[in-house]
């Protein structure tokens, strides 16, 4: 355990968008076991309640020089042992049921790199930057992690990432698809809470199977039949039904996730 005061992510919920907050913005967001497991039962609990649509991940930064995320805390790995249960937490958000949002606010570093990736959608903050330090600190990333960052962003940005150990900037992440939107800082809120309120408006089972069809398609996962099935029931489901019949009668569909 830290020997620091445990702040725990936070969590708060409305109108069926959720939002998580890394609160460590003293020690640049570092991750504690603490934290990793207190995200498996935030992301376990989102799962566990049809009424959450979508999850914004974002964290509590610091005006000068704001990090989203530092990663994992070095000083609590024990030694010959990476931290096992981290790629179980990045794995976790990556399959988790409502769509996600990352909120980028500030420069990521290290395995919460990974963390970005595994979520559908990333907005960024102009003057952000990322880093990837496995190589300059000795370390072997773990193997879904670097599955999704050549799955995600092509094998060449990969390297560039994690042979180089070098940052990339805001520019290059919009560029290379890490991020999918780059916008000034005061403007971020905004829109992220417009993307959340957009991507309510989906048929939740129409959406979330489409993204677990295409989460399995990047992951060499890709069963045919499994993704006929879902097609089929989105075909004779309740959901498609109401929104031909909202289309015909011009109006806003009504969803009631079946």
């Amino acid at each position: 355990m830290s020997s620091l005061p445990y702040e725990p992510p936070r969590y708060e919920a409305a109108h069926g968008i959720a939002r998580i907050t890394l609160a460590r913005p003293a020690y640049r967001n570092r991750l504690h076991n603490e934290d990793l497991e207190r995200l498996l039962q935030l992301f376990a609990q989102v799962d566990a309640d049809p009424a959450i649509r979508v999850v914004v991940l974002t964290a509590e930064v610091l005006a000068q020089r704001p990090v989203f995320s530092a990663g994992y805390h070095t000083g609590e790995f024990e030694e010959g042992k990476p931290a096992a249960n981290f790629e179980q937490v990045v794995e976790a958000l990556e399959r988790v049921r409502p769509l996600t949002i990352c909120a980028l606010n500030g420069s990521v570093y290290g395995g919460a790199t990974d963390f970005v990736l595994a979520c559908d959608f990333a907005i960024g903050a102009e003057g952000i930057e990322m880093r990837m330090p496995a190589a300059a600190l000795g370390l072997h990333y773990y193997a879904s992690g670097l599955a999704r960052y050549v799955s995600r962003l092509g094998v060449s940005v990969a390297k560039r990432a994690f042979l180089t150990a070098q940052a990339l900037d805001a520019q290059t992440l919009l560029r290379v698809g890490y991020l999918q939107e780059l916008v000034p800082r005061e403007q971020l809120e905004a829109r992220v809470d417009a993307l959340a309120a957009q991507l309510k408006t989906l048929a939740p089972r129409a959406a979330q199977d489409m993204k677990a069809s295409l989460n399995e398609i990047a992951r060499g996962e890709f069963d045919v039949e499994r993704i006929r099935e879902r097609e089929r029931a989105s075909a004779a489901s309740e959901d498609f039904a109401e929104g031909r019949k909202a289309f015909t009668e011009r109006r806003a569909p009504v969803w009631k996730g079946r």
